[in-house]
């Protein structure tokens, strides 16, 4: 199975293709972030001091460095200032709540962004979705208005579904959630992924919003003759068009 694109054009970048480094001293935090970011759909590397942060960041290509400032063995403005006489990946500080002076010396060595503890989740992760866009162009994503499944054509421009050239009503909400999983066609998409990309808000282990959706797509595809077993729910997981 394949999927025909047409008319490319400027969407979303894709989470799951940039890897993350967090450099975290502090186990819980260190933990947290993990999951958090792996929940997104980020392949994630972490370590808990700066000397072990340096030796990875410099071994390895990450798309974006969670740093925190104070570490043992090695800061993290030190560790910052050594990574910016080889490479410009892009950099996140953790900085304790009134540390400014701190802040001022790490964009001065080369930050581009912070975070104060403790930090909101979801800004955290818009924070890092919005300086992966500027510093990664998407020229390597596959992007598109119109999308053809076999018989499912998917138009961006018009909101549109049809099947068999029979169109199919959709809410907004279905419409992008079908859209994204389409676009990412064979990918497990986690539901903390498409719950802030589709519903606009985090997500929660008692939320069935995505699930309540997805079954009326599916039961909509049904309708006009398309397999809506396709979006395949996958179990602890998350969703996929197969």
């Amino acid at each position: 199975m394949s999927i025909i694109l047409i008319q490319s054009t400027t969407l979303s970048a894709l989470m799951n293709t940039h890897k993350l480094l967090i450099i975290e001293d502090d186990p819980v935090l260190n933990s947290h972030l993990g999951e958090l970011l792996s929940e997104a759909g980020y392949p994630v590397d972490q370590c808990e001091d700066g000397d072990k942060g340096l030796e990875l960041a410099s071994s390895h290509r990450y798309h974006l460095i969670l740093l925190d400032i104070m570490l043992p063995h090695r800061d993290g403005l030190s560790l910052l200032r050594m990574l910016r006489k080889t490479q410009q990946t892009p950099v996140i500080l953790i900085t304790a709540k009134g540390a400014e002076e701190e802040r001022i010396r790490g964009f001065s060595q080369g930050a581009d962004d912070y975070v104060t503890k403790p930090f909101n989740s979801t800004e955290l992760l818009l924070r890092i979705e919005a300086l992966l866009r500027r510093s990664h162009p998407m020229n390597n994503h596959v992007d598109s208005d119109l999308l053809r499944f076999e018989e499912l054509e998917i138009d961006r421009k018009k909101q549109s579904v049809f099947v068999f050239e029979q169109h199919v009503e959709m809410t907004p909400i279905e419409f992008k959630l079908i859209w994204v999983l389409a676009l990412q066609q064979g990918e497990i998409l986690s539901k903390a992924y498409l719950n802030q990309l589709v519903l606009n808000r985090a997500y929660s282990s008692y939320d069935r919003s995505l699930d309540m959706h997805l079954s009326r797509v599916r039961r909509k595809l049904n309708g006009v003759g398309w397999d809506g077993a396709r979006l395949q729910t996958v179990h602890g997981k998350g969703y996929v068009l197969s």
